[in-house]
């Protein structure tokens, strides 16, 4: 069973310490990433993201984004980080200490997608979120267009809530549908689990 602390303080919660895993490591994300992050992009990299991408492929573009992103209130960025170079990003999208919960949103490389990157990514940020700061509750909002995150969602363990409908406006003016998936801490230890025995089989 995984250790339950009590809840960290407010501010803990809008820490990006890094997080180092077998495979990766997570860095607070900035702007000196913007290069890595442009190097392995494509145009399905930033298609589903909520607040959209970078406005062209430039690194002055890239690292805008970035700064964007970083100046959100109750948002927390990391850089994923593989072989010393940027290969996407996690975030704790939103954070709420005072009702115990947090929202992880990710963006992956090609070049990192369906390997280990992902699933230790998510459980170096769910084993933070659970057992540093003690969340009772983690979620993830996947774009209802996007089959690839909608099925990573249910490989995780993570439960399928309901559609939110027009719930999040991208720059391009497209409302988009989001679909709530949700782990909570009850169920973090089965879950955390399967992310381990991912890691080790390389699925």
């Amino acid at each position: 069973m995984s250790h339950v602390p009590s809840p960290a303080p407010t501010n803990d919660w809008l820490q990006a310490p890094k997080l180092s895993g077998r495979f990766i490591l997570l860095e607070p994300l900035t702007e000196a990433h913007a290069a890595d992050l442009l190097a392995g992009a494509d145009d399905q990299t930033v298609q589903f993201l909520s607040r959209g991408g970078p406005t062209a492929p430039t690194v002055e573009a890239w690292a805008d984004y970035i700064s964007r992103l970083n100046a959100l209130p109750s948002r927390v960025n990391w850089a994923v980080l593989r072989g010393g170079a940027a290969v996407g990003r996690i975030s704790y999208s939103e954070v709420r200490p005072d009702d115990l919960w947090m929202e992880i949103g990710t963006m992956l490389l090609p070049a990192a997608q369906g390997t280990q990157a992902n699933p230790e990514a998510k459980l170096l940020l769910m084993t933070r979120a659970f057992e540093v700061l003690g969340a009772n509750r983690v979620h993830f909002k996947v774009d209802a267009r996007n089959e690839r995150s909608r099925r990573a969602m249910q490989k995780l363990g993570a439960v399928e809530e309901g559609t939110l409908r027009q719930y999040q406006v991208r720059p391009d003016g497209f409302a988009r549908d989001s679909v709530m998936f949700s782990v909570l801490r009850g169920e973090w230890p089965k879950v955390k689990a399967g992310l381990e025995a991912r890691l080790v089989s390389g699925k």
